[in-house]
């Protein structure tokens, strides 16, 4: 009995005129979007000659962005929604051409946009001609005693055969509701798999966004705490220190003045450690750019270096921790291990990442397996999805590669 109550209530339903509103509605930004797919395919098809390539990644561009056209009224009229296309990891003209054409997401709107305005098209026209033509013929016994003549749908021959016109027409008004429901619901169907990005990329998305957010965090968090002990605790240890010192100058006898002077000589090595920690959480070099900081490495390692800088823009400060303390680590070990006569620190930057690469001409082994701090270098360029490469051969020379992503 439900479904029969369903389907009497189907045309008076506020569900029956949303659907078909959307349908009617959506039809006009599925014209300049199926106008678009042609586009995208055309220059699809040029690029495979080798021409077009520009074309097709800016078609693909604005084919990302066409579900939006369509949103408000899904929103709207089907209280149904769904997200825009995540933001392409790509940096500069070259990167974001590539990044484009091999985007699924913008392959799959395009094919939406395609599929579309004639989907679109054969709802809203069925909708529509069922609606009128249902009413009319349900009319049709009313229009028999009209002085003119009705539409020609109506032309029965006698009242009597207005009255099965009618009876034809209420099947009409019943089942063209659900004809639009049916592809209404294939519309959704389309938009999920084609539009909505896959449950487990949505969770990557989250993942990643939030992964940045916390090593943004945690940078800000070490910056500050290495703000607050360099302008309080350290300075208040150097106040203690000077008064210390003065106070052993004044002091007549021997053995207090020996105190004194051993108590000094503690602040005095814990100040220095303290500025150990500082360095540690976040060089003062660093605050004048990734550049000024690995050349300020590159004359204090005990090894002849000579830096290379390629760097054209300022990473993120959480980039530029990892290279730094990377570069730094590197040198240790080329002066501790290499037996080296001399070294190279250089950066540079692609379109989607830093990398940094130390070369030494020193005896060579070095192996990041063997546990060696190595395994710690590539843990913290895999922590940002990015990759470490050693080679370095028996008998040198060595070279080690990190490549991180910008973020």
């Amino acid at each position: 009995m439900s479904t029969t109550a369903a389907i009497l209530r189907a045309p008076f339903a506020d569900r029956a005129r949303r659907e078909l509103a959307y349908a009617v509605v959506s039809l006009l930004p599925a014209i300049p979007a199926f106008a678009l797919a042609l586009v995208g395919l055309v220059t699809a098809a040029l690029s495979l000659a080798g021409v077009g390539l520009p074309f097709l990644a800016g078609t693909l561009a604005l084919t990302r962005r066409s579900g939006g056209m369509f949103r408000p009224f899904a929103r709207v009229l089907l209280d149904r929604g769904w997200p825009t296309a995540a933001p392409l990891n790509a940096h500069g003209l070259a990167g974001w051409c590539r990044a484009l054409l091999g985007d699924g997401a913008a392959w799959r709107a395009l094919l939406y946009c395609l599929v579309k305005l004639p989907l679109t098209a054969v709802t809203a026209y069925g909708g529509v001609v069922a609606l009128v033509a249902g009413l009319l013929a349900v009319t049709s016994p009313a229009w028999w005693f009209l002085p003119w003549d009705g539409p020609a749908l109506l032309s029965s021959g006698s009242w009597a055969g207005t009255w099965w016109l009618a009876a034809q027409g209420v099947v009409v008004l019943l089942a063209g509701p659900w004809f639009v429901r049916l592809l209404v619901g294939i519309d959704g169907a389309l938009v999920r798999a084609l539009l909505m990005p896959p449950r487990y990329s949505e969770r990557i998305n989250a993942l990643e966004a939030g992964r940045e957010l916390l090593t943004a965090d945690a940078a800000a968090t070490l910056r500050r705490i290495e703000r607050d002990l360099h302008d309080g605790t350290q300075a208040r240890l150097v106040s203690l220190g000077m008064t210390l010192s003065r106070l052993e100058r004044r002091v007549a006898q021997s053995d207090v003045r020996d105190m004194v002077a051993t108590a000094r000589q503690e602040v005095s090595e814990g100040l220095g450690e303290l500025r150990e920690i500082i360095r540690g959480m976040h060089p003062p070099a660093l605050d004048d750019g990734l550049s000024t900081a690995l050349g300020t490495l590159a004359s204090r390692s005990p090894v002849r270096t000579e830096l290379r800088d390629r760097l054209s823009t300022q990473p993120t400060d959480a980039v530029a921790n990892a290279i730094y303390f990377s570069a730094a680590e590197l040198l240790t070990n080329v002066a501790r291990h290499a037996h080296a006569s001399k070294a190279v620190l250089s950066v540079r930057e692609t379109s989607a990442a830093i990398v940094l690469t130390v070369d030494d001409d020193g005896r060579g082994g070095a192996d990041a397996a063997s546990g060696t701090g190595l395994t710690g270098l590539r843990r913290r360029a895999e922590a940002f999805d990015g990759k470490l490469e050693v080679r370095s051969p028996t008998g040198g020379p060595t070279s080690v590669v990190m490549t991180i992503p910008k973020g």
